[in-house]
């Protein structure tokens, strides 16, 4: 017998409604391996010497949510290119005595579009809703994937030019920013919608929002919200015809990555997939 688990978990705040260790746990177990997932309430001053802490217990990694993100890169060994690009890690790996970034935010939702979408993002144009870190990861993904245009749409510019800046800087693809000024018609040569802000959800479920009128039932229209995993927004685009992708497989994939970059093992996704949304009550 065994008793030492290795380990792994979330730094982050607030953690407490995260599911991640839900469908991490459900892989370990599945595998019949010997490892755990702790969620951890780790305030931003007190980043730095959880990581320490994380490099005292050997832990094999982490995941790193809000607000976390960009200030762990300091405490790292190295990061990989692509989230260096992006200015975000959300897996932490161990790799002999050096902790390494990854960021699989972005390379979750390409598994997600590719595998459950049926869309292979090369030469597509995608229009998509916030500028925020999911946004980032996101398009930073899709631009190096081969996406021909991506479209930001934001309240704010303060947000949206940087990135838009960083793809057309640094990618192939060709990024543009429109004001989220009001009701957002979205231009009919658009193949993919990917919605990664609030739109639909409660105290404001109409605002800001979109002219759904505009829809077309060619595209395809995403969002990342996994609970609930079918939400407003995609309600009313699939009322248009339109080919609908939610957020819990975004979410299993990208975990099922970092399941990997952990253990070397494949993460056994459709049990992930099982228990997530067992726990948000839906088939």
């Amino acid at each position: 017998m065994d008793y030492k688990p290795q380990l792994t978990g979330l730094f982050g705040t607030p953690v407490a409604e995260n599911p991640s260790v839900v469908m991490l746990e459900a892989g370990f177990h599945a595998l019949n391996l010997n490892w755990r997932y702790i969620t951890m309430e780790v305030q931003p001053e007190n980043l730095g010497a959880a990581v320490g802490g994380l490099r005292a217990m050997g832990f094999a990694g982490i995941n790193c949510t809000v607000p976390h993100k960009v200030a762990v890169i300091q405490y790292l060994d190295d990061v990989s290119p692509d989230a260096r690009l992006m200015g975000a890690v959300n897996t932490v790996r161990r790799e002999g005595d050096r902790l390494i970034g990854e960021n699989t935010d972005g390379k979750g939702f390409l598994r997600a579009l590719r595998e459950d979408g049926g869309v292979d993002p090369t030469g597509k144009r995608f229009v998509v809703l916030g500028a925020g870190g999911a946004a980032r990861a996101m398009t930073v993904e899709l631009a190096l994937a081969g996406a021909a245009e991506i479209i930001i749409v934001n309240r704010t510019a303060a947000r949206a030019l940087p990135l838009v800046n960083l793809l057309n800087e640094n990618t192939p693809v060709r990024a543009g920013y429109v004001p989220w000024e009001e009701t957002y018609a979205i231009p009919p040569e658009t193949d993919v919608v990917v919605n990664t802000t609030s739109i639909g959800l409660y105290p404001d479920p109409n605002k800001p929002d979109i002219d759904y009128d505009t829809i077309m039932p060619a595209m395809v229209v995403c969002d990342i919200i996994p609970n609930p995993p079918q939400t407003r927004f995609l309600d009313l685009a699939a009322a248009r015809g339109a080919k609908t992708l939610d957020g819990l497989g975004m979410l299993v994939y990208q975990g099922a990555i970092g399941f990997k970059l952990w253990t070397g093992h494949d993460a056994p996704v459709d049990v992930m997939r099982n228990a997530l949304a067992e726990a948000f009550g839906v088939k």
